[in-house]
C-alpha cells in the first residue's frame, strides 16, 4: 500500500499529547481529521478542470489511516469506500467491475470495497499541507475544549479554589482545578462577579463558584466563575459550621448584595437558618465562640457584612429550600 511519509510521526503525537495534556487517541483523531481536510484540498485542486461540484458530505467515504508501526517508515495513507458499478461515473465514489475482477473474481455490482487512494508524496502539495496544519490547530483546540467540558460539567454551582493569573480588560483570568489530578484550567471572573474589597494580585488565591461551563469554540476561557454568587456564602458556612454539614442546622435562604450601587454601603449578606433541635441555637452555631466561625467567612469575603436570622418554617425539615425569597430578607 502507498504511504505519504511523515518521519517521526509517533514522536510528534507524543509531544502534542504532553504539551496540550490530551490523550494520544484524541491527538490521533485530530490529526486524521486534519490530514483528511488536506487531502480534500488536494483532490479539489486536481478536479477543478473537470468542473465537478463538491456537495457537503462529498468526502464522507474517505478516511485517513496513520501508520506508526515501524520507526523508520511512518506516515499516513488515504482510504476510500467505493461502490462497484458496471461503469464508474464518479471515480471518487465508484469503481468499475472490470477493474476488480482480475484481483477479486467474487466481486459483484453493488458491493462496497475499501481502496487505497493515497496520493504520491510529491503531489500532496504546499496548499494541502497548509490546510492540514490550520485544521490540526483548530481540531486540537476543539479536543481540549471538549475535555474541559467533560471534566467540569458536573461541577457547575460548586466552589473551587482559584489562582489569579492576569487581567484582561475588566476581567480577572484565574486558573482552577477540578480536583481529579488534571492540570489547572483557565477561568474568567467577570467584573460583575468580582467583590469590591478583593485585591486580585497575581498568584493570590480565592474561593470561587463555578457558574458556567461554556460550549462551542468561542474565544477566551471556557469556564466562568464568580465571587458574588450566594452559593459561595452557603459553601463557606457549610465548611465552618459542623452543624450545617451534619444537617442539624439548615440554611433556609440567602440574600446577597455583593456589588451595591454605592461603595459607601459595601457588600452585605443576610442569611436565614433554622433547626429542628430544641436545644440548638442556629444563629449561635453560625456565629461560633467569640464570633470565630462567622469571622472566618467574613475574612474570606474581605470584610463583607453578614447578618444571620433564625426562622421557623411550617414545612418539614425534609422539604427543599424555598424558591421565593421572603420580603424581610431583601437587602434595603
Amino acid at each position: 500500500m502507498s504511504l505519504v511519509s511523515l518521519p517521526n510521526l509517533q514522536d510528534l503525537i507524543d509531544s502534542i499529547s504532553r504539551e496540550r495534556n490530551l490523550p494520544k487517541h484524541a491527538v490521533e483523531n485530530a490529526l486524521r481529521e486534519a490530514l483528511l481536510k488536506g487531502y480534500e484540498r488536494f483532490r479539489r485542486t486536481q478536479r477543478v478542470a473537470e468542473d465537478i461540484h463538491f456537495d457537503e458530505g462529498y468526502f464522507d467515504n474517505f478516511d485517513v489511516e496513520l501508520d506508526v508501526e515501524y520507526e523508520d517508515d511512518q506516515g499516513f495513507r488515504v482510504l476510500a469506500s467505493k461502490t462497484i458499478a458496471e461503469e464508474d461515473e464518479n471515480a471518487d465514489h465508484q469503481i468499475a467491475l472490470a477493474e476488480l475482477l482480475e484481483v477479486a473474481p467474487e466481486a459483484q455490482v453493488g458491493d462496497t470495497v475499501v481502496l487505497d487512494v493515497t496520493p504520491e508524496q510529491k503531489d500532496f502539495g504546499r496548499m494541502a499541507a497548509i490546510q492540514t496544519k490550520q485544521v490540526l490547530a483548530q481540531k486540537l483546540r476543539d479536543q481540549q475544549r471538549k475535555l474541559i467540558q467533560e471534566e467540569f460539567q458536573e461541577l457547575e454551582g460548586t466552589v473551587l479554589t482559584s489562582t489569579v493569573q492576569r487581567f484582561e480588560r475588566q476581567s480577572v483570568i484565574m486558573t482552577v482545578s477540578s480536583g481529579t489530578g488534571q492540570p489547572e484550567v483557565e477561568a474568567e471572573l467577570l467584573k460583575r462577579d468580582q467583590l469590591p474589597n478583593d485585591n486580585y494580585r497575581p498568584n493570590s488565591k480565592f474561593r470561587v463558584v463555578l457558574k458556567k461551563v461554556s460550549e462551542g469554540s468561542h474565544r477566551g476561557p471556557q469556564l466562568l466563575v464568580s465571587r458574588a454568587d450566594a452559593a459561595l456564602v452557603v459553601e463557606l458556612f457549610s465548611n465552618e459550621v459542623p452543624e450545617i454539614e451534619d444537617e442539624i442546622v439548615r440554611i433556609v435562604a440567602v440574600a446577597r448584595e455583593a456589588n451595591p450601587p454605592s461603595r459607601s454601603v459595601g457588600p452585605r449578606t443576610k442569611i436565614a437558618v433554622d433547626t429542628a433541635e430544641r436545644d440548638v441555637d442556629p444563629v449561635g452555631a453560625c456565629i461560633g465562640a467569640r464570633g470565630s466561625r462567622i469571622q472566618a467567612v467574613v475574612s474570606e469575603l474581605r470584610g463583607e457584612k453578614i447578618m444571620s436570622f433564625a426562622i421557623r418554617l411550617t414545612q418539614p425539615r425534609t422539604s427543599p429550600m424555598p424558591s421565593a425569597r421572603p420580603e424581610w430578607m431583601k437587602c434595603a
